[in-house]
């Protein structure tokens, strides 16, 4: 299973913290959504897309490339965050435009992933933040595992 993982992260790289771990777990390689071209994924099994939580969606770059990507017939992709906030309806909120935008291309989304980052936006960054330390090793064991079931139902492998 050949297995690619498009990330945003950069304001204290808690999503890259994950991507790191469903890389060495998949085998995947890591790029930016400006390292790579719509065409590039064809040669894929598995596409993680994952980035920070910025007002309720993914970072904009990602959705950029999401709306250039060519239609697929069942693809199977999966989507992760790390955020700020979290609970199942937040989660399943903040992945519903990238979601969309990648069904709407013909990706299957075999699963998702969010845990925790550390956050030091707006006026919380005067009180020190919130979620500082996260992710931390619960969470990436977490993010382990997810990969390791990821790899044993993937239709690719």
């Amino acid at each position: 299973m050949k297995s690619l993982l498009i990330l945003f992260s950069y304001h204290h790289n808690n999503t890259e913290k994950i991507a790191k771990v469903f890389a060495k777990v998949l085998d995947a390689q890591i790029k930016t959504p400006r390292q790579i071209s719509p065409e590039e994924l064809q040669g894929y099994s598995l596409i993680g897309f994952g980035s920070g939580i910025y007002g309720e969606k993914h970072h904009i770059s990602l959705l950029d490339l999401a709306d250039k990507l060519p239609q697929v017939t069942n693809k199977e992709a999966f989507i992760f965050s790390t955020s700020a906030i979290m609970g199942k309806a937040k989660v399943a909120q903040d992945h519903s435009l990238l979601r969309e935008k990648l069904q709407s291309k013909g990706y299957m989304i075999v699963d998702e992933f969010s845990c925790k980052g550390f956050n030091t936006n707006s006026f919380i960054k005067f009180f020190g933040g919130m979620n500082k330390g996260r992710p931390n090793a619960e969470d990436l064991k977490h993010a382990e595992e997810f990969a390791q079931n990821l790899k044993q139902n993937a239709h690719g492998s």
